[in-house]
């Protein structure tokens, strides 16, 4: 027999749940029984006891008048509390006593009349034990002390029959509270049963099955829900793994045709490679695809385990003041309106130089003729802007956007643009900084992207205007 079948681990929960059922059982009927057996025992005592302490005093009331051989005969009757009865006079003769009892004295300590004393149970070797109550009398001929035993043997025949009927009721109580728990909890659990065999049987080609949610609202129902919230979650995550997968297959086949067609021509046509062919073919689809790869990369650590930041000082002033020049220099076609008060917040100069580049960049790929570029502090922490007078972003695709690999018809395609991974990096920065992003309307009538970071050490100045 395997031992290790005995472990309470190796067994199941339901027969986990029906021995501890059965073992608490058991400990409470031991208790209970202890108690009600020790508080019978004791209720039979006193009630034999105030028996036996009544018949004294009938016998001491009759003494006053009487002698002890004259005494009525009924009061030495003895039944089942009474056992003994004796009345012994001053020097230690036994002058009358119950049917049946011995002549000598049972205990001899003379009492006082008008006294009573109890002596506890006395040990008669092979006679009964008794509960012994002693009482004066002053009777005709002299002081008597009347001497009553009340019986223990009916008593302790009780109290055997009853921990005997317990000793046989209470195993099978035990037995029949552990079955009942045993199918009780077989029956709470089939929900469960069913919700594993469910998910036990849904593969990543099935992730839209749920499992069945009982009617009870109860912690299985809850459980339940929960599994199906997270089937959803699954469900949402594989779907965006393989579009992302699709996408960045997508992404870098297109500049991968590219260098691969020239490499070709160069092996067969070695005289039609020249400096025009790298330049405006090679170079530019390597920096394109290295730009992606790049991105991807640090969104994949952003899904691993989290983008990671130095925490220095960074004035957010500078940033929007060099993108400003960026701007100026490269689209000279664009008015770049600014608003900057200097900022400073605490984080990673180069990932936050990353955020306002992106974002300069996505206002400049689809601005008409104007960007604004705002930077203040208020009560949040530290707010940036950049706004644009393109077409704008819908309502329903505001959210949307921060998603990678997104990107929106309109002017906003990928002869425009890039891949569409700036705004999820932006997200992803602003995140690890414990910051918020939101998409409104400009004033102009394009998109306003509006950050807000926790600011530390915030300079307050009036902001600059310029153009």
């Amino acid at each position: 027999m395997d031992r290790n079948l005995l472990h309470p681990r190796s067994w199941n929960v339901r027969a986990r749940s029906a021995a501890a059922a059965a073992l608490v059982v058991t400990i409470c009927l031991v208790l209970a029984g202890g108690a009600l057996l020790l508080v019978l025992y004791r209720t039979l005592e006193h009630s034999a006891r105030d028996a036996a302490d009544a018949r004294a005093r009938q016998i001491v009331e009759q003494l006053r008048t009487t002698a002890p051989g004259g005494l009525d005969s009924s009061l030495f009757a003895t039944d089942g509390q009474v056992g003994t009865i004796q009345v012994i006079d001053s020097a230690g003769t036994v002058v009358a006593t119950s049917p049946g009892a011995d002549r000598l004295p049972v205990t001899f300590e003379p009492v006082p009349p008008g006294e009573s004393r109890y002596l506890g149970n006395i040990d008669l070797g092979d006679e009964p034990d008794y509960w012994i109550v002693e009482r004066g009398a002053q009777s005709p001929q002299g002081p008597a002390t009347v001497v009553v035993g009340a019986d223990r043997e009916p008593i302790e025949g009780i109290l055997g029959t009853v921990a005997l009927l317990m000793a046989i009721g209470g195993p099978v109580v035990v037995a029949m509270v552990a079955v009942a728990s045993y199918r009780l909890v077989g029956a709470a659990l089939l929900p469960v049963e069913r919700i594993r065999a469910r998910v036990a049987a849904i593969s990543t080609d099935r992730l839209d099955e749920r499992v069945p949610v009982p009617d009870t609202q109860d912690e299985i129902a809850r459980l339940a829900e929960t599994m199906n919230s997270m089937l959803g979650r699954l469900e949402s995550g594989h779907r965006a793994q393989q579009r992302f997968v699709s996408d960045a297959s997508h992404e870098l086949r297109s500049p991968l045709a590219t260098i691969t067609a020239a490499l070709e021509l160069a092996h067969t046509r070695p005289e039609l490679v020249d400096t025009s062919l790298v330049d405006e073919s090679l170079l530019p689809e390597a920096r394109r695809m290295n730009h992606l790869l790049a991105d991807l990369l640090l969104l994949a650590r952003a899904d691993e385990n989290g983008l990671t930041h130095t925490s220095v000082d960074v004035d957010i002033d500078d940033l929007m003041y060099a993108e400003s020049a960026r701007v100026r220099d490269m689209s000279p076609e664009l008015v770049v309106r600014t608003a900057i008060a200097p900022v400073r917040v605490v984080g990673d100069p180069q990932q936050l130089a990353r955020v306002v580049r992106n974002l300069v960049d996505n206002a400049r790929r689809h601005a008409r003729r104007e960007i604004r570029l705002n930077c203040r502090t208020s009560s949040d922490g530290a707010v940036l802007e950049v706004a644009d007078d393109g077409p704008g972003i819908a309502v329903p695709d505001r959210q949307r956007i921060f998603e990678r690999f997104v990107r929106l018809d309109t002017p906003r395609t990928r002869d425009s643009g890039g891949a569409g991974l700036g705004l999820a990096i932006v997200a992803e920065i602003v995140a690890t900084h414990g910051g918020t992003i939101d998409v409104t309307d400009s004033g102009t009538g394009g998109a306003r992207f509006v950050i807000t970071l926790p600011a530390d050490g915030t300079r307050q100045s009036s902001p600059d205007f310029s153009r």
